[in-house]
């Protein structure tokens, strides 16, 4: 079965005085892995739901391919979906449950068999096939619910959290084996998560969600390095907030240099106070005994160290440098901190900071 696209057009979808979708645009080319992002109450979940056909939406049109979905059953939409909950059958084998919608959908013994084995081979479970749930590990039990969701050949593979009940480890690795099967199948897929590491790692396009609207649908390198808005660039990745004053010209000046302000930055008058977004790569550090920064913290990644430093101001920056480039440095020690070359993203003093481990 050839790949198809998705659009959602116009997309709203209340409950009560919440806006879940406002006017939601989404588009997935056939084939494409595309991961939403956003903080808890964004619209993402809400989304996929719609998409799935498990929540009607107040207003606009959902398509599969060139077909008009919006107002067919879950049953009837060719979608699989793998939810963060397992949801196997107690009392089926892992084969008989990969064989479930095969069997509802009326085919031979023999054939669901077959397609069900083959689908455990796929995903790493060949000789699991006569094991119940409570005999498989979490990892195993999500495989067999993904070779379930695969099993019908469904146009669309739905993906709702479906690696948060697992440890870290056991995640990563499924999280790659779910993109290597997704390549090879070559499945248009949804796939929705609270972990920015999973989306920006699989996916072929992140879209960062905000009060039910798309802020940026874009590869992980441009919503990483080209945030569209100060609030993609706080929500994927760590960024420091730095005093600044704009400039009369499009320029910014922030620890005495001066850059050019990216696009998407938010409007404010020549002369206003601002914060500045830097990544803490994009900080520059130099040990000096002049120097007006202070080191507190001194965090070793392996290749990276992570130093937060207290400038000037009182406030406190993040600034990672290669291991080597940051040996000797230690907590107490007085620096020269600056920002790189390049444009910087510019937001308001009073835009609220994303959390980190928004949701």
């Amino acid at each position: 079965m050839s790949a198809v696209g998705v659009r959602m057009l116009g997309m709203r979808r209340r409950f009560g005085a919440v806006a879940a979708l406002d006017g939601l645009d989404l588009i997935i080319e056939p084939g494409e892995f595309v991961a939403l992002l956003g903080p808890s109450g964004c619209g993402k979940t809400t989304a996929l739901r719609v998409l799935a056909g498990f929540e009607s939406a107040d207003e606009g049109t959902v398509f599969v391919g060139d077909r008009d979905i919006t107002d067919l059953a879950p049953n009837r939409r060719d979608m699989g979906m793998v939810f963060q909950a397992f949801s196997l059958f107690p009392n089926l084998t892992a084969l008989d449950n990969v064989a479930f919608g095969l069997r509802v959908r009326g085919n031979a013994t023999a054939a669901r068999r077959k397609r069900a084995a083959e689908l455990l081979e796929l995903v790493g479970l060949g000789g699991a096939g006569g094991r119940y749930p409570h005999q498989l590990s979490g990892g195993q039990q999500q495989r067999v619910a993904l070779a379930r969701a695969l099993a019908i050949e469904p146009r669309v593979l739905l993906l709702d959290e479906p690696l948060s009940a697992l440890d870290a480890q056991v995640r990563v690795q499924l999280r790659d084996e779910i993109r290597r099967i997704q390549q090879r199948l070559g499945i248009t897929t949804l796939f929705v998560t609270h972990d920015q590491g999973e989306a920006l790692s699989v996916a072929d396009r992140v879209g960062v969600m905000r009060a039910g609207r798309l802020e940026q649908l874009a590869d992980p390198d441009t919503l990483y390095h080209r945030p569209a808005t100060p609030f993609v660039g706080e929500f994927v990745g760590t960024m420091n907030r730095l005093s600044g004053v704009l400039g009369s010209d499009g320029t910014v000046s922030v620890l005495g240099s001066t850059h050019q302000v990216a696009a998407g930055s938010s409007d404010a008058a020549a002369g206003a106070a601002v914060a500045v977004l830097v990544r803490p790569e994009a900080m520059t550090l130099t040990a000096a005994d002049t120097g007006t920064a202070l080191v507190v913290v001194r965090t070793f990644h392996g290749a990276l160290t992570r130093l937060s430093v207290r400038l000037p101001d009182g406030d406190e920056a993040l600034v990672d440098l290669p291991s080597p480039a940051a040996a000797g440095i230690k907590p107490g020690d007085t620096v020269t901190v600056g920002v790189g070359p390049g444009p910087v993203l510019v937001a308001t003093p009073d835009d609220t900071p994303v959390p980190a481990a928004a949701a």
